[in-house]
């Protein structure tokens, strides 16, 4: 594999307390050094990152990228475009997929077509259920073997206490985090968006707070007296912040990641019925926005995540009541979460830790840091990089999206895994030697 020298950028590397300008070489696919500005000499191949934040690989740890069974929507090699586009280096996908990844075989498939697509890496999650129906427990040491990372039966809670309670002990004898859909259905009811005034004058149902809290509550409860580990997901309410926040304090073994779309818009983005605007857990208030934002920043909230979710357009061109929940989110997030440094006060590091090396500690995966010897999964940021989001020129095979003509500012101007890059932006400056294509 030839060596590549990523020249000129600001090197992000919070594992490893590293904020500076720098080179980096990469070699054999591993980080080889990590340098001062101009102490390398040559190298196969060169990436001018003048202006750019070089960081660890970004790792989404939630999203759907549909097969087997849905490739009408998306599939392993779209979704793995669409997480390079993004600047992501590697995802985690949940297993509601038809079948459903309750089994070694299932994961294995899904393992195999990742191979294939030799893009992101990609890291099955395993259903925490047999067919996520909340009866029995799947087969998680058989799905262990075969490479899952966490168990979740996300896109549907878990109501039964008794098995939540088993999965977060026996997922607790193979170190895997139990990834849970807080949701208490009794309060949910038929819900469709955020309990309040809103919804009120919409006319349509409303979800409370309420049904996300009580499960979080019941949830680490039972943590508590089980030693597991629990990852509470898509955490949209000033409530859950509070909750998960005193359950650090007390020392479980708790963590929690937020979406892009959480943090970006309110409840009032539903405004016309528009069904781009409905997911689970819903939109929230301003208030809830501001709490997870601050959960972020003082690390109560430790990731990002997209929960990225395509949906063919007949799925959302329909009544609201109707419609899928859920949006795209592997080409957006990167944009939408730098705005919570230059709007929000959150620093570049905090983000790089949600974005990377918080990830890659809570799925116990490769990455988060760029360590010589390690890896070379890394992400070229140009922070200042001006475009409108034009769903049409998505690589996700979907276009569901709520942010359609936004105005955005960054993106990912290369990405790389190991040592390959397999995105670069069109746009870029020259570099000193031949370029690095796709």
């Amino acid at each position: 594999m030839p060596s590549l020298l990523i020249r000129g950028g600001t090197v992000v590397d919070p594992l490893n307390q590293r904020h500076a300008p720098g080179d980096l070489l990469i070699a054999d696919g591993r980080i080889a050094r990590v340098t001062a500005p101009g102490a390398v000499g040559d190298a196969d191949d060169e990436l001018d990152a003048r202006g750019c934040w070089v960081v660890p690989g970004l790792i989404d740890m939630h999203a759907h990228l549909r097969e087997p069974g849905y490739e009408y929507k998306e599939t392993v090699l779209t979704g793995t475009q669409a997480a390079v586009a993004g600047g992501f280096t590697a995802v985690a996908c949940m297993a509601n997929t038809n079948p459903v990844n309750d089994s070694g075989a299932v994961t294995k498939y899904i393992l195999e077509k990742a191979a294939a697509a030799q893009l992101a890496r990609v890291y099955p999650i395993g259903a925490v259920s047999l067919g996520l129906a909340g009866e029995r427990l799947a087969e998680i040491g058989e799905m262990h073997e075969a490479g899952i990372v966490a168990v979740s039966d996300d896109g549907r809670p878990v109501m039964d206490s008794g098995l939540m309670r088993r999965a977060l002990e026996y997922s607790a004898m193979f170190n895997l985090p139990v990834i849970a859909h807080e949701e208490d259905r009794g309060l949910a009811g038929e819900g469709v968006m955020n309990e309040g005034p809103t919804a009120f004058r919409l006319g349509l149902k409303g979800m409370p707070a309420a049904a996300e809290e009580a499960m979080v509550a019941r949830d680490i409860a039972l943590l508590e007296r089980t030693g597991g580990r629990l990852h509470v997901a898509h955490v949209s309410t000033a409530g859950t912040v509070d909750l998960v926040r005193r359950a650090k304090a007390r020392g479980l073994a708790v963590t929690a990641e937020v979406t892009p779309h959480h943090f970006t818009l309110t409840e009032e983005a539903v405004g016309a019925f528009d069904t781009n605007a409905k997911m689970n857990p819903p939109l929230r208030t301003g208030a809830d926005v501001e709490a997870v934002i601050g959960g972020l920043r003082d690390g109560t909230v430790d990731a990002i995540a997209t929960d990225h979710a395509p949906h063919h357009r007949d799925e959302k061109d329909v009544e609201f009541d109707c419609a899928a929940h859920g949006i795209v989110g592997l080409e957006t997030a990167l944009p939408l979460c730098l705005r919570l440094v230059h709007e929000h006060g959150l620093t570049v590091d905090t983000l790089v830790r949600a974005l990377s090396t918080n990830p890659a500690r809570i799925l116990g995966v490769p990455g988060g840091g760029l360590t010589e010897g390690s890896v070379a999964d890394v992400t070229v940021i140009d922070p200042e990089c001006r475009w409108t989001v034009a769903p049409d020129a998505f690589q996700s095979k979907s276009r569901n999206t709520p942010f359609a003509g936004w105005s955005m500012t960054g993106a990912a101007r290369a990405t790389i895994v190991g040592g390959r890059v397999c995105w670069r932006a069109v746009a870029q400056p020259p570099a000193r030697k031949r370029s690095v294509g796709r």
